[in-house]
């Protein structure tokens, strides 16, 4: 089968190599779309290897049809449209994944819509309501609200009539933003997030964060008594200075670091079956649906992965298999 290989240079081109070979607790898809993400560029800079055993090829999430499937599932068939989260892989014509953490393609939605749910949905959805508990009517502060899980958070926090605020860095952004719902949406470049706050007389209960490094110490400032901060990424450094101990214990700040990729199989599943169960509805009538900036062959890999590394994107960025 063709793959996204990588060369010394850290370049991405069009190599060969064997199919994958799948257990008896796995389904092989032949891949129609891949979402793009910044682990795949961190994992194509040597920066975030894959769990051990799984695939060195890029790509943790894709959309297609099953082709093979192992010996110990009973609920799937051969030419199913599916999409899924995957360890590693997916930058290929087929990749392997555990039947359990199959979601199927809503018949609404095309093999490139599909390959912009997974990841983005399933790490929102973790944030919001395994991880924070989030609450109806609460309110929710998003980083990098444009981005793919941003515009996710958006969407799941407004299905529970949630208050949202969201930081971006581009006035098309804060248009995008308001469009899915949000409440608010603060231009990082032009106002501090932190100040608008307490104008405002607003604290969260939830605040989901990407930045890290200073960002810290003002979500603990804007954090609800009894509020959940939860760090998905460290875009704005890995080390956060002169931490507030104290107004974190007035508030009795719940602090959170989490990731998914590395998870085990079984909490996959259960995050899986807990997303379909509260939110997959929403997907099949369409009152939730993933934001697509742009999509591009997988030929222009690279230019999808400099479209995501200068911020340029409101969603998500799809390559598709041909």
């Amino acid at each position: 089968m063709r793959y996204i290989a990588i060369n010394d240079q850290q370049q991405l081109s069009l190599d060969e190599t064997d199919k994958p070979a799948i257990g008896d607790d796995e389904c092989l898809i032949k891949v129609r779309a891949i979402g793009v993400n910044r682990a795949d560029i961190l994992q194509k800079k040597g920066q975030y290897p894959p769990p051990p055993g799984e695939s060195s090829i890029l790509g943790i999430e894709a959309c297609g049809e099953l082709v093979a499937i192992g010996g110990l599932q009973t609920s799937w068939n051969v030419g199913d449209k599916v999409f899924a989260i995957v360890p590693g892989g997916a930058y290929s014509e087929y990749v392997k994944v555990k039947t359990d953490h199959l979601i199927k393609l809503p018949e609404n939605l095309s093999y490139v819509q599909g390959a912009a749910i997974a990841e983005v949905y399933l790490t929102a959805y973790q944030c919001l309501f395994s991880i924070a508990n989030l609450q109806s009517n609460a309110k929710v502060l998003i980083h990098a609200g444009a981005s793919g899980v941003g515009t996710a958070a958006i969407q799941l926090a407004k299905q529970l009539n949630c208050s949202v605020t969201v930081t971006v860095g581009h006035e098309d952004k804060v248009a995008a933003c308001k469009a899915l719902g949000a409440d608010e949406a603060i231009n990082y470049h032009e106002t501090d997030f932190v100040t608008w706050a307490v104008q405002q007389k607003h604290s969260y209960d939830v605040i989901i964060d990407v930045v890290a490094g200073e960002y810290l110490n003002k979500n603990i400032k804007v954090c609800a008594l009894d509020g959940h901060i939860v760090i998905l990424s460290m875009l704005g450094g890995r080390f956060a200075e002169n931490i507030d101990v104290a107004k974190m214990l007035a508030k009795r700040v719940n602090l959170h670091a989490t990731t998914l990729r590395s998870r085990s199989n079984e909490y996959k599943t259960q995050l899986i079956k807990a997303f379909t169960q509260d939110f997959y509805h929403c997907l099949d009538v369409g009152s939730i649906s993933p934001v697509i900036y742009q999509q591009y062959s997988w030929h222009e890999a690279e230019v999808a992965h400099q479209v995501m590394l200068n911020n340029e994107n409101i969603g998500k960025l799809i390559l598709t298999v041909d």
